[in-house]
């Protein structure tokens, strides 16, 4: 594995080194290589952010999407001008450069999934005059789809509130697929974009009895507290995050999906887009499985009281285990604590059946949120443009990078102040949310945070730079 002085060679290596650089994930391939059959070509979803042809296994009785090995996530601002002709020429560049990719890998796992997301400084400072008149609408909140990122209660004030221009999220089960779509973005179009960080990680349970990638890969970069990572973890705090009904279905997480929620039904600019929130957080693993014992951590990772052999890694997420603000409540004065899943669950499930604006039912306790997040051993990232201002280090260390489609920023925002034991209706579980009695919270840290527009595919190139 890289040692300490390869990892800071990276640093001062150009972007455009990183982004091609397999580094510490190479070992990836060689721990773990799903048997995947490469996908037949098919008509591309309207969609960026769906992924076609996700494997789907049954663990423990439940029904568990088995995502891409590795995932590079790539945060830039623009290096344009703002002028008409310079805007709708980056955008005719940018899309040849996405369609060429679009002929040579299908959206999936063994091919190339991958989403253009634009944030608030693209559209205030390039597209000011159209967005103001399509930026889309959350009608619930009476505010903007797209909202500013901010702090949550629980963290630290030394989050960064990023203000990126766009972020390019890439997954695949090869890591060459990921550079080959790096390259005709990134070093294909340099002129285009300033890079401001490159973040790396991967995602892979156990499920076929061999030892996960979070503990083979902790334990070789000797993070601390990785020798305590059960065997068949799928992510770094033991348990599998990617249950089938945990996560929202189909199209649930577009913007124009739900009726009533925002203006983009039915025929609004971005329809078929989304909202994106990216953020990036450190684990303390030495501090999750030295102060909390087995039952303890099933707590505070699904609901208070469960009782489940110590060998389960994968619990039921379905619609029937959906709780409400009540149940919630009910657990914290009973037993002092609040679970992740649970305390979430009243902010991202439907509190009613639901039909969708495109015929389809959705019965109560349906996820809205849709999650491809994944775990990285960077310190926060690979590579940033500004190591001093980011902190980075060149010592491994357990991490996660969320990634969350809703369909609106307010959407995110509700679930995470859940999360913190903060409801919509005024009720606060406690004043400490970094307390152990809040689930996860205790051994989390976000360091990085901003929320990004997912444009259809018809419009992820410089979204409205047409109508200029």
């Amino acid at each position: 594995m890289p040692g300490d002085a390869t990892r800071r060679d990276f640093l001062a290596r150009s972007a455009a080194a990183v982004l091609a650089a397999e580094g510490l994930y190479e070992l990836v391939d060689g721990l773990a290589a799903p048997a995947r059959a490469a996908a037949a070509a098919a008509a591309l979803p309207a969609e960026q952010h769906l992924l076609m042809d996700v494997p789907v296994i049954t663990d423990n009785g439940v029904q568990v999407l088995v995502p891409p090995l590795h995932h590079q996530l790539v945060t830039a601002k623009l290096r344009i001008g703002r002028t008409e002709a310079a805007l709708r020429g980056a955008q005719r560049e940018l899309e040849q450069a996405l369609k060429a990719i679009d002929r040579s890998f299908a959206p999936t796992p063994s091919g190339l999934g991958l989403v253009v997301a634009w944030g608030l400084p693209y559209f205030r400072r390039y597209v000011a005059g159209p967005w103001a008149s399509h930026a889309p609408r959350d009608l619930r909140a009476n505010g903007p789809a797209l909202l500013d990122a901010i702090r949550f209660p629980s963290d630290p004030t030394s989050a960064r509130l990023e203000q990126n221009d766009l972020v390019v999220h890439l997954r695949s089960d090869s890591l060459a697929h990921i550079a080959q779509g790096s390259h005709a973005i990134f070093d294909r179009l340099a002129g285009m974009f300033q890079v401001t960080s490159i973040r790396k990680g991967f995602v892979g349970g156990g499920f076929t009895g061999k030892r996960s990638l979070p503990k083979q890969m902790a334990v070789k970069a000797r993070v601390p507290g990785a020798l305590r990572i059960p065997d068949d973890a799928q992510l770094f705090l033991g348990f599998t995050s990617t249950q089938q009904s945990a996560l929202g279905p189909d199209a649930i997480a577009n913007l124009e999906t739900l009726p009533g929620l925002t203006d983009q039904w039915p025929d609004g600019y971005f329809r078929n887009g989304t909202t994106m929130h990216v953020s990036h957080l450190y684990l303390d693993l030495e501090q999750w499985y030295r102060e909390f014992d087995f039952d303890e951590r099933t707590w505070a990772a699904f609901r208070p009281g469960l009782k489940v052999p110590t060998t389960t890694r994968t619990l039921p997420e379905d619609a029937a285990q959906a709780t409400e603000v009540a149940d919630v409540v009910a657990d914290f004065r009973t037993t002092g604590l609040s679970g992740h899943s649970s305390a979430l669950q009243p902010a991202t499930r439907l509190d009613a059946d639901t039909v969708g604006n495109y015929g389809t039912a959705y019965p109560k306790g349906t996820p809205v949120i849709q999650r491809p997040d994944f775990n990285t051993l960077d310190s926060p990232f690979a590579w940033t443009s500004d190591p001093s201002r980011d902190r980075w280090s060149p010592r491994p260390s357990a991490g996660l990078h969320f990634i969350g489609f809703a369909p609106t920023s307010d959407t995110f925002h509700r679930a995470r102040l859940a999360m913190d034991g903060h409801y919509a209706d005024g009720t606060v579980l406690s004043d400490n949310p970094r307390s152990a009695r809040h689930g996860f919270n205790a051994v989390l840290q976000t360091t990085h945070r901003q929320n990004f527009l997912v444009p259809p595919r018809r419009h992820r190139s410089f979204p409205l730079a047409e109508l200029l």
